[in-house]
């Protein structure tokens, strides 16, 4: 907490979707943010849209560079002194609908960079944050996807990097469990973001044909973060599913 008595939450990707719904629901809950995403403009919109009360820092920041990363988190240490929690949400889809045969190496590259890297980088400073501070400890709730349990066809980018921040998430659970360092995933499907608008109109399905699917409000997805975010550091959800109840994923769909 800081010298108000708030805790702190970094928020990456709160320029829009899952992660401006989950920082306004912190916001909400009495957090002191700092958002970070790489343009100005939508942060500043989303704390725009945060109660009067709250607290929050715009960090411009690409997740990918790690400069930017260590700008971040220096923000973070030098305006409120310790951090409380990390929402690892950037991320990018990258090529939808290419084939992997004619995926690029810079494609592959980018989403790799911003879902893996940008994931690791973000871990990795809060992770040397909160052991440091005093009192100790903190949390990091990673925002995987239903992908990091099946893939949808053609996205072969983003799917392996889903499946790998799953890993990113158990090796940070073990190491982070002397420093009183929690991490959990939350593996979200069809939330109502600018990602999800071709559930819309119609979507490639495993069968070959196209498919409407149901969404859900990203509000929902905001409240099981914030559910997450304020257990006390003895107790984890380790991993969580939050989906369209109707979309195609349990069963043949």
């Amino acid at each position: 907490m800081n010298a108000s008595g708030k805790k702190i939450a970094v928020v990456t990707g709160a320029g829009s979707g899952i992660g401006r719904s989950v920082a306004l629901a912190l916001a909400e809950a009495g957090w002191s943010l700092t958002l970070a995403g790489r343009r100005a403009e939508p942060l500043e919109a989303t704390a725009a849209a945060a109660p009067d009360s709250a607290e929050v820092l715009c960090v411009p920041a690409d997740v990918s560079d790690p400069q930017d990363v260590a700008a971040l988190f220096g923000a973070v240490r030098e305006r409120y002194g310790r951090l409380d929690l990390l929402f690892n949400n950037a991320g990018t889809f990258g090529p939808a609908g290419v084939p992997l045969e004619d995926i690029g190496y810079e494609a592959w590259k980018q989403v790799v960079d911003v879902n893996l890297t940008g994931a690791f980088l973000c871990a990795q400073a809060a992770f040397r944050l909160m052991k440091e501070q005093d009192p100790q400890g903190g949390r990091i709730i990673n925002n995987g996807s239903i992908s990091a349990h099946v893939p949808r066809p053609n996205s072969i980018a983003y799917t392996a990097t889903k499946h790998a921040m799953t890993g990113l998430t158990k090796s940070l659970s073990l190491d982070g469990r002397p420093y009183r360092i929690a991490c959990g995933q939350i593996d979200i499907g069809n939330a109502a973001t600018e990602m999800t608008e071709r559930m819309q109109t119609g979507i490639l399905q495993a069968n070959g044909q196209l498919a409407v699917e149901p969404v859900m409000d990203a509000a929902d997805v905001a409240r099981t973060v914030r559910h997450m975010a304020e257990l006390p550091l003895e107790a984890n959800v380790q991993f969580a599913t939050v989906m369209a109840t109707a979309m195609p994923y349990i069963g043949r769909g």
